[in-house]
């Protein structure tokens, strides 16, 4: 059964209590916490340096489930250097895994397994999977999701294409990501880009596109299973709206982690008037 969140954290074998606690409670109460299986947050991270990481998993490693270094970002890196910032972040009880560009680059180049190996030896303790670039036949999708399974990886795929030009339906999104899952899949990634804008549900404008939403979700059984990329305020508003506080929500910036929490809590307008309005005693007040 999904936790309740704690009142106090844990740092370093001690009982840390929160800055509030003990003031009042939060509003959306059924918010889950660490560890769970639903309601993750997903942070984009580009580069930042080791320092930076450290602040961020001090601040906010409760609120993060998984960190993706996004995109190539850290082919640069030299190696003693990334295994200490990718130790922060496993040490923070997060998960963090390289981009799947890194994937799709060994799957084209026939490296996959020497790119599960490099990862493990690097201490990523999750592998995402996908296709949004390449072009991945059904049997080698199936292939390279079992073997990082088997690695021992947590294992995130991911569905939709990068290109609006080579978009996907959402049935047939829906249907690999099911078969995604079914093979081993923790998680499904539902493409949006870091932009948010043009891919995927997502209009032109970053509005996300109900009707689309809803094909997806009717093509999946546990839609509880999909992470929605959704780097824009107003979409992971919308999203906790519609789906509740435990959405699972991916792209989210560093700087932009506590203020999702709060939105997912009721501690930020939307969703704390939606807490209030919720409450039997809302016509006393």
């Amino acid at each position: 059964m999904p936790r309740t969140r704690s009142k106090a954290g844990t740092r370093k074998g001690m009982a840390v209590r929160k800055a509030w606690d003990g003031v009042f409670t939060l509003p959306m109460k059924e918010r889950v916490a660490k560890p769970r299986a639903i309601g993750w947050t997903m942070v984009m991270d580009k580069g930042l340096g080791v320092n930076q990481t450290a602040d961020l998993m001090a601040a906010a490693a409760d609120a993060i489930d998984v960190v993706k270094l996004t995109f190539g970002t850290s082919a640069f890196f030299d190696a003693p250097l990334l295994k200490r910032k990718v130790r922060l972040i496993t040490a923070a009880g997060c998960y963090c895994m390289p981009g799947g560009t890194f994937q799709e680059v060994c799957v084209w180049q026939g490296t996959f397994d020497r790119y599960l190996a490099r990862a493990e030896a690097l201490g990523f303790n999750a592998i995402e999977i996908s296709d949004g670039t390449i072009a991945m036949d059904a049997r080698t999708r199936e292939t390279v999701i079992r073997r990082a399974v088997r690695a021992g990886f947590r294992v995130i795929t991911e569905v939709g294409k990068k290109d609006p030009g080579e978009a996907l339906t959402m049935r047939t999104m829906g249907e690999e990501a099911e078969r995604d899952l079914a093979l081993g899949a923790f998680m499904v990634l539902v493409e949006a880009r870091e932009g948010g804008r043009g891919v995927g549900v997502m209009d032109a404008h970053g509005t996300p596109l109900d009707a689309e939403i809803d094909a997806l979700v009717a093509g999946v059984k546990e839609s509880a299973c999909l992470i929605w990329e959704a780097p824009l305020a107003a979409q992971q508003r919308h999203f906790i709206l519609r789906f509740g506080p435990n959405v699972s929500l991916g792209n989210v910036a560093p700087e932009d982690v506590l203020a999702l929490e709060a939105l997912r809590c009721g501690l930020r307008g939307d969703t704390l008037r939606r807490a209030w309005r919720a409450d039997p005693d809302f016509r006393r007040h």
